[in-house]
């Protein structure tokens, strides 16, 4: 979690070439899986491009991940990267600080940060942490898919939807299922999954709102 010491504290100064990062690795011949769009989408790409090229694919997924998993945690964390009056140490000092809270350990990250910072975007990290993982998804074949629910599921009931699934037509040949459960009460009960770009809504909220609907019609 990123203190107010920790912003404050003096840190190296950011790598003056690191302003070129974005525009170099987007000047390559790398092809991403996925067209993103968006400025995050254009940072996210140009992180991936500058990863296949140094070979360190993994090892920046890695540390994006980290930098992920971080920013989940601190719910401040994305008010202090948008704070638009952070002098050069203060941006300094939160790289810094984001480096060893998130245990990133790949360049390319380190100098991506510093690109961001150099840049005045330190508050598009949370949009960018995202649509890399967008890239790696494709990257690695792998089909998302998300399952809503009114209280969490467990493992078991996951497994038997995946399995389930894994064998449609809604996951193409040499694809792979990446699920994730999301708690929404709203929903009242039942499950809203969604496959890439179709959704399956078999919520109990769903089924009262074609009840009222018809019941409405019929009046």
């Amino acid at each position: 979690m990123l203190s107010r010491q920790a912003l404050l504290r003096p840190a190296r100064v950011i790598n003056t070439q690191a302003r070129t990062y974005a525009a170099a690795a987007a000047s390559s011949n790398v092809k991403p899986p996925v067209a993103l769009f968006g400025l995050d989408g254009t940072y996210a790409t140009a992180l991936y491009t500058a990863a296949v090229k140094t070979n360190a694919l993994e090892p920046t997924a890695k540390s994006i991940t980290g930098l992920g998993n971080l920013l989940a945690k601190d719910a401040k964390l994305a008010t202090i990267l948008e704070t638009p009056t952070l002098s050069p140490a203060d941006k300094s000092a939160i790289v810094a600080e984001l480096q060893k809270s998130a245990g990133v350990s790949a360049e390319t990250v380190k100098n991506f940060l510093n690109t961001l910072a150099e840049n005045n975007r330190l508050g598009l990290l949370p949009g960018v942490v995202s649509k890399f993982s967008e890239l790696m998804s494709a990257a690695r074949g792998e089909v998302e898919m998300v399952v809503t629910s009114a209280q969490p599921l467990d493992n078991k009931t996951l497994n038997r939807l995946e399995s389930a699934v894994a064998k449609s037509a809604y996951v193409g040949s040499g694809k792979k299922l990446k699920v994730t459960n999301k708690v929404n009460p709203d929903i009242i009960g039942g499950l809203v999954v969604e496959i890439g770009d179709r959704t399956i809504d078999l919520s109990v909220s769903a089924k009262l709102a074609k009840m009222n609907k018809l019941l409405n019609d019929a009046l």
